[in-house]
């Protein structure tokens, strides 16, 4: 059993391999596509099931593959991750792709910067990489929505993951700008990707049994030529197949594998079989500890699949981050939204590191090769700036006046049906709530998914999904009523995705009546939102600030910035942006500490950093060598 069985591809032939990938893709983009010979266009034979093997032109294959989002990484740092993953054993790249983030407006794509989808998967061709394709539709992946887009929200009748008329149509626009992309790139064109993915785990889903067989024809109707795979849990398994795709396993424990053997003889007979997502720790919530899962236990957990026939993918082999606000929830007896850091306890770290899992799997995977592994790259160095001491402030309900025009409306609009962002709505970020009150009593209503509630500029509470009332303190004469209302991240699994609307739901009531006339703010918090602030809109921070607010200092970067770890300790909730990046979230409710900042986002000299704090500022930001994730939990 080889891990470069059936892969013959010397160093001559993976540059001519890149040269021909890269004259496709211009080809294809000056529509020169059809003039390509056929000769030249097609390679004898892709990726194949035949009887219980894979087959890669005519070899026995065995998939030995890792998982790594390039949405999560820095662009800067995808071929040290990537090398890591090479020279760890393994010879495939899987990766999901993110419509939420490829096409933010409808009929908007942007594949651009760290969403460069062509240019991750060339460069995995380069390093020596098979590729395996995730492209959804939905991919669960614990982002926002499972990656569709929040504008479907706005089809009052919408059914996501259904043949519903009005999703099959977003998909069938969003899959003909994708796979104009990905075609090109298939093993049978001279590219990488030797499999594609149907959709993800919708056995545990399976709201329409049209739904499969449509999304694997509008894949093959778009010239996807290469293996199809279905990918399922123990939950879903025999439901998620599809007639003419091979079906494949996710999960953790021996004990799973055993019981998702026999599923897997029942479902298909005999056929190659496949971990797809074999997982080597677990995502984290707010509120939770840190999860993770013992290295010798994830060796004898791989080493087993391995033995028992089984290919295999490690999900994840890098995590990577949740920056912005992408971080997807989960919401069975209780709503929980997952953190920033989606380091994952996986092989490599958060910030790329190698872990006593690394170590343990290359010495496995090279018993397997029968030929040395490149050498492991070196580690990216850290390092520990000064502390920042924001200098400069502007409370929120001052930058009111710099955000635009409030939108007016005699009732609540929720986030997704605001008129912004040409009509498609506002996707990330927090919402504004105005409207005037004569009177106390009690307030109440749905808000999606906590909204922060000012009398004037006074708080006096929160309204979230346990707190669905509140009272409203004896006033005189007229009062504004604010709500600030953070969307937390969509739910990404689970039965109930078409109800993810964020902001206030409906109407807001005050002893059971209705309030009127709203003004509603987009706070977005893109780059653009910081574009409209001058530093003329900055004041010095006072003893006592006013919250929420803003707040901007400096750090002090050398000349070859190295990647650090941003701890806000005496900083009760909010967001920290870098020169425009946003980082992400941070909470003192942890579990984890800090937040990571990559250094190539960092520039010589001075470093604009700006945090937007809810409640309670601390004197600095603190920054480290190493990452804090917060109180560890084994996993059971």
């Amino acid at each position: 059993m080889s891990a470069c069985s059936g892969r013959r591809r010397p160093g001559l032939r993976l540059a001519l391999l890149a040269l021909v990938i890269l004259s496709f893709l211009v080809l294809r983009r000056l529509d020169w596509y059809h003039l390509i010979p056929p000769w030249l266009r097609h390679r004898q034979a892709g990726l194949q099931a035949k009887g219980q093997n894979f087959v890669l032109e005519d070899s026995t294959f065995w998939i030995f593959g890792g998982s790594i989002h390039y949405f999560r990484v820095p662009r800067e740092y995808w071929r040290d991750r990537l090398l890591k993953l090479k020279a760890c054993g393994l010879n495939t790249l899987t990766t999901y792709v993110p419509w939420n983030l490829h096409e933010p407006e409808r009929g908007k794509f942007d594949f651009s910067g760290n969403l460069d989808l062509e240019a991750f998967i060339l460069l995995a061709a380069e390093i020596g990489l098979w590729v395996i394709l995730r492209p959804g539709p939905y991919i669960c992946s614990e982002i926002d929505l499972g990656g569709l887009p929040s504008w479907l929200l706005q089809d009052p009748d919408m059914k996501l993951r259904t043949t519903y008329k009005g999703f099959t149509e977003a998909v069938d626009l969003y899959f003909d700008h994708l796979m104009s992309r990905v075609v090109p790139l298939q093993y049978k064109l001279g590219g990488p990707i030797i499999a594609v993915q149907v959709e993800n785990e919708y056995g545990s889903y399976h709201k329409d049994p049209a739904y499969m067989p449509y999304v694997k024809k509008a894949l093959e109707d778009r010239g996807i030529v290469e293996l199809l795979l279905t990918s399922d849990n123990k939950e879903g398994l025999s439901k998620g197949t599809v007639s003419g795709v091979l079906a494949t396993i996710n999960l953790q424990s021996q004990q799973e594998l055993q019981l998702l053997t026999s599923f897997l003889l029942h479902a298909q007979g005999v056929q190659p079989k496949m971990v797809m997502e074999y997982w080597t720790g677990w995502f984290d919530s707010w509120g939770d500890p840190h999860h993770i899962l013992d290295s010798s236990e994830v060796l004898k957990t791989v080493s087993a699949i391995i033995d028992a026939g089984f290919s295999i993918n490690l999900y994840m082999f890098h995590g990577g981050t949740n920056f912005g606000f992408i971080n997807g929830a989960l919401h069975y007896d209780e709503y929980k939204s997952d953190i920033t850091s989606y380091d994952y306890d996986a092989v490599l770290s958060e910030a790329g590191d190698y872990t006593a899992k690394y170590f343990k799997l290359r010495d496995f995977f090279s018993s397997l090769s029968g030929a040395p592994l490149p050498p492991p790259p070196g580690l990216l160095l850290k390092t520990a700036y000064e502390p920042v001491m924001p200098t400069f402030y502007v409370s929120l309900w001052d930058a009111l006046k710099y955000v635009g025009e409030p939108i007016m409306a005699e009732n609540p609009v929720n986030m997704e049906n605001l008129p912004v962002n040409e009509g498609n709505g506002q996707a990330f970020g927090y919402t504004l709530y105005e409207t005037t009150i004569t009177s106390s009593g009690v307030l109440s209503g749905r808000v999606r998914d906590r909204g922060q509630v000012f009398v004037n500029t006074v708080s006096i509470g929160f309204l979230d999904y346990k707190n669905e009332e509140i009272v409203v303190p004896l006033i005189q004469g007229y009062t504004v009523l604010r709500i600030l209302v953070e969307n937390r991240g969509r739910v990404n699994y689970g039965e109930n995705i078409d109800a993810q609307h964020k902001g206030l739901i409906g109407n807001l009531y005050l002893n059971g009546s209705a309030l009127k006339k709203f003004r509603m703010y987009s706070l977005d918090m893109k780059e653009k939102f910081f574009q409209r602030f001058s530093l003329d809109n900055w004041d010095s921070v006072p003893n006592e600030p006013t919250f929420p607010a803003f707040f901007l200092g400096v750090l002090m970067a050398g000349p070859s910035p190295l990647d650090t770890f941003l701890k806000l300790e005496g900083w009760e909730k909010g967001v920290v942006f870098i020169n425009g990046q946003n980082l992400g979230r941070y909470w003192n409710i942890g579990p984890q500490k800090t937040l990571y900042l990559p250094g190539v986002w960092l520039k010589k000299g001075i470093n604009q950093v700006i945090v937007f704090e809810e409640n309670m500022a601390g004197p600095v930001i603190q920054s480290m060598e190493i990452p804090n994730l917060g109180r560890q939990q084994y996993i059971d």
